[in-house]
């Protein structure tokens, strides 16, 4: 099985750095695995739109995941109850 490339949007990337150092390097060391597994155990498919969630304590990791280009965007990083909005 072939390594996906994890991309982090520049808006995602801002959001990680405003995070606690201890919460930003478990949330960090998450979008690291996703490259040899985007689709952990614990990740749930969001209805309605083609992203994928994933879990961090009170954090939530919104990314994509491209199959054909072996790719896994994150899109958004933030604390659970303002992530969706």
């Amino acid at each position: 099985m072939a390594n996906y490339s994890v991309h982090v949007k520049r808006s995602a990337a801002k959001e990680i750095e405003a995070l606690p150092p201890k919460d930003r390097r478990r949330v960090v060391s998450k979008i690291q695995a996703l490259d040899r597994d985007p689709r952990p155990s614990g990740c749930e498919r969001l209805s309605g739109e083609d992203k994928y969630r994933l879990r961090q304590g009170n954090y939530r990791i919104l990314y994509e995941i491209i199959d054909n280009e072996l790719i896994v965007a994150v899109v958004k990083v933030g604390n659970r109850r303002d992530v969706y909005r």
